[in-house]
Parts: C-alpha cells; structure tokens; sequence
C-alpha cells in the first residue's frame, strides 16, 4: 500500500528591517580615541585663547571661566558621542579641526564684538545639532542619489527664494537674506549644498558618455556635447539667479565646483580649457554688465584707506609676526567695523595672532581639505567620491577666495570664512558638510570582515616614505 507524505509549505522568514534607530556598535573604536584626544587639544587652545584675551582686556581671569569650559567641552564631547554612535569608523582628525577653526572664530568674535559672541555660540550649538541630524537622517549616500531631483527642486527654490517679495530681505545692494519671523539667514549657504548633490549625481550617471568619445566626426571620434547641454543649462539658471542677488562670490564659488566635479569625473583637461574660456567670457561680461564686479576690482587694483578693504590691509599689517596681542592692543578699536568679524575676520586672526596665528588658520584648513579629499579616495561608488570631492572642494575655495580677498591676492569675494566667520547660516550649513563627510567616510572605512581578512582600503593605510 503506497503512502503519500504530505508536504507543507515552507513557513516565510520575518522580514528584518534595519532598525530605525542605530545602535550603539560595542567594541574598541581607535580612531574615536584618537578624535577624543585632538578634541580635548582644540577645546584646550580655544579655553586659553579665551583666558588670553580676558586677561589682555581685564586684566583678571574671568569669574565665568568653568562654564565657558563646561560648554565648550560639553560641545564637542556631543558632537563626538554622536560620532562613535553614528560613524564609529569614520575619519578622526575632521571634527577636531571644525572644533579648532571654530574656537579660534569664537575667540577672535569676543575680542571684536562681543554681542555677536553668544549669538556664535547659539548658532554653533545649532549647528552640532544639524550635524546629528544629518547623520541619522542619511544613513546611506545612496539615498541622496536616489532624490536627486527633489534635491534639486529644494536647492532652486532656496537659491530663488531671496527674490520672493515680502520674503527677502535686501541688505543694501545684495538679495540673499530671507526672513522668517525673527530668524533671517541666507539660504544660498544651504542650496550650494544641495547643488554639489545633484552634480555629483548626474555627473556619476554619464560618466562614460563625458569620459569617452562616442561623437564621430569624419575618421575621428570627438566627445559628444549632449550629455553636458543639460547641466550647462542648470549652471546658467543657477549663474542668473545668484547674479539677480548681486553675489558674485557664490557665484565664482558655485561654477568652481562645477568645473572641480567635472574634471574629477572625467579627467580630461579639455573641459578645463573650455571652463577657463568660458570664465574669461563671464568675468568680462560681469565687469561691463554688473556695477559690484566693477567696484570690487578697481578695490582690488586700487584700495583706498578709508574703505572696507583697505582698513582690513592695515588690520593684517598691523599684527606683524606674533600678532599685537588678545586684547592687550589699544589700537584694536581704532581698526574695527561691523564687518571685522564676517567678511574681514581673516584680518582680525592677523591682527591679533599675527602672521603665525594666521599661518595657523591656514594650515587648519589645509589638513581639513587633506582629510576631505582622502575621504573622496576612498569613498566605494562614483557618486559617493563626487559627494566628497565636491563638498571638499566647497570648504576649499571658499576659505581661499576669502583668505585670499583678504591679502589682495585677488579681488575681494565677500564670502565667510567657513567655521571662523561670524554669521548662523554659514555655520550651521558648513556643520551640515561636515556631516556628509562623515557619512561618506565612514562608508568608504573598511569593515571588522574585511580587516580580519587582512582587506585595507586607501583611509586604513598610513603615508609611506620611499626609502
């Protein structure tokens, strides 16, 4: 007699989806350590710097001394629990160096304006908090790609927001504030964030046809154009509207970016001669067109004394070598102005640290693009590596053009000096950045399986000298 064995049907798995909150990841975490250490070192050089300049003006040491400590450590000890909790493996040396630029700002902010000092401390804490956002808002790069053009969408209407009526708020010939209620702030500062996503984006996306000649010509094969008539497009709109805004320095800014992911895509440097003409073009017709670019380089050709420019030149000379001293300096009131602090802060830092507290600075942000562009090295897919470069590229160029305005190395921009500058939007947003640094490092890291295996990618590796 046969029998028939009854096969039931296999019971399904549970779907386990990624919980929506991240977990605390046990275990050592070296490169955590080494952030704590280098914390602790900038939040120290911040705290003397402080006490230098109480001394230097009131000749005590300030009764409020231990809350100021308390707040400032308390800072950076969030931003980096955050950091171990969110990015365990991500670059060490990128958050101590944003918390030394930013204390550094800080400093020379109480020196020069001191109601503008708690305002900066507000907008940093602000700022910290935006950065914890970001890092549980986007959990994987792959995300931004996937919303490029609500990126996009966003990023236009932030750029075109300013022009709105009763929403902007003109400040003599420039339109970039917006004011909402009490709170008014630049959106631009965030649009060039959401722009560097979309290029990077789309960039990523037709690589190979930007890379690769596919356009014959007789016997010859030339790169086709099409595929750059569309971002071409969306630089010129967004060229426009920051030109309706009278700003030349996002401006400048926004099209170095573009050119910067551009060549690092395809690395063809026919892209940078047809960008270099295609600036010359530009800049020749701002020049005639627009009465800001105009003013601002026969400035630059011929500062006089009594203007902005020239009260920054003789702010930066008058430091010399070691600087004139936090607050010990009776002609420090005699070389201020309201924008001592925002534009021209690169000049307070020579004013009062000297050559060597400026050499400082600059260092700062030369280990600070290092460390971005090694984050682009090793980043895992195209998009994530043009994220990184772009953003990097974005602190990069906009610290030079200011620090170089500042020495008359060329003509003055007016951009903020990212993290040292007075001013909430520029803050908050270049803690944004920072964020998706982050993010883009800790992706590019390597993992426990791959170190086990003896794996290393290009951020675990240290710098060799050839023997």
């Amino acid at each position: 007699m046969a029998t028939t064995t009854t096969v039931l049907p296999a019971r399904p798995r549970p779907v386990r989806h990624a919980p929506q909150v991240p977990v605390w990841r046990r275990g050592p975490k070296p490169k955590r350590r080494t952030e704590l250490g280098l914390l602790v070192f900038a939040a120290a050089i911040t705290v003397a710097l402080y006490v230098i300049a109480e001394l230097g003006t009131k000749g005590r040491v300030p009764a409020h001394l231990a809350p100021i400590l308390a707040i400032i450590l308390g800072m950076v000890l969030v931003a980096h629990l955050a950091n171990r909790w969110l990015v365990p493996d991500a670059n060490a040396v990128v958050l101590p160096l944003v918390a030394l630029l930013n204390g550094i700002g800080y400093v020379i902010i109480v020196r020069f304006t001191p109601p503008a000092a708690k305002a900066q401390a507000t907008w940093a804490a602000v700022g910290i908090i935006g950065y914890i956002a970001v890092l549980l808002a986007v959990r994987h790069t792959r995300d931004m790609d996937r919303y490029r053009y609500l990126l996009l969408a966003a990023g236009i209407a932030l750029l075109i927001s300013p022009l709105v009526p009763h929403l902007g708020r003109p400040i003599t010939t420039t339109r970039l504030w917006v004011g909402l209620g009490p709170i008014t702030f630049q959106p631009i500062e965030f649009a060039k964030l959401l722009l560097v996503v979309f290029f990077a984006s789309y960039f990523a996306e037709r690589k190979e046809l930007l890379s690769i000649p596919t356009a014959r010509v007789g016997n010859r094969l030339f790169l086709d154009p099409r595929p750059l008539v569309p971002i071409l497009l969306f630089w010129a709109l967004s060229m426009g509207i920051i030109a309706l805004e009278d700003d030349i320095g996002f401006a400048m800014l926004v099209f170095t970016v573009f050119v910067v992911l551009l060549w690092v895509t395809t690395g063809r440097w026919a892209y940078i001669a047809f960008s270099m003409v295609l600036f010359a073009v530009g800049a020749f017709a701002a020049s005639r067109l627009f009465s800001q670019v105009h003013v601002r380089i026969d400035l630059w050709l011929h500062a006089a004394p009594n203007t902005q420019l020239g009260y920054g030149f003789f702010d930066f000379a008058h430091g010399g070598i070691g600087g004139s001293g936090l607050g010990t300096d009776p002609l420090a009131g005699a070389f201020s102005w309201m924008h001592i602090t925002t534009d021209m802060v690169f000049a307070a830092v020579g004013d009062q640290l000297g050559f060597i507290g400026a050499a400082a600075v600059v260092i700062a942000f030369v280990l600070l693009i290092g460390a971005g562009l090694r984050i682009a090295q090793a980043a895992r897919s195209d998009f994530s590596r043009l994220v990184a470069a772009g953003l990097t590229a974005v602190l990069g160029f906009q610290a030079f053009f200011i620090m170089a305005g500042v020495t008359r190395l060329l003509p003055f921009t007016g951009i903020t000096l990212p993290f040292v500058a007075y001013g909430g939007s520029s803050l908050v947003a270049n803690y944004v950045l920072v964020a998706l640094l982050m993010r883009v490092s800790e992706e590019g890291s390597s993992t426990i399986a791959e170190r086990s295996k003896g794996i290393s990618l290009p951020s675990d590796t240290e710098f060799l000298v050839a023997p």
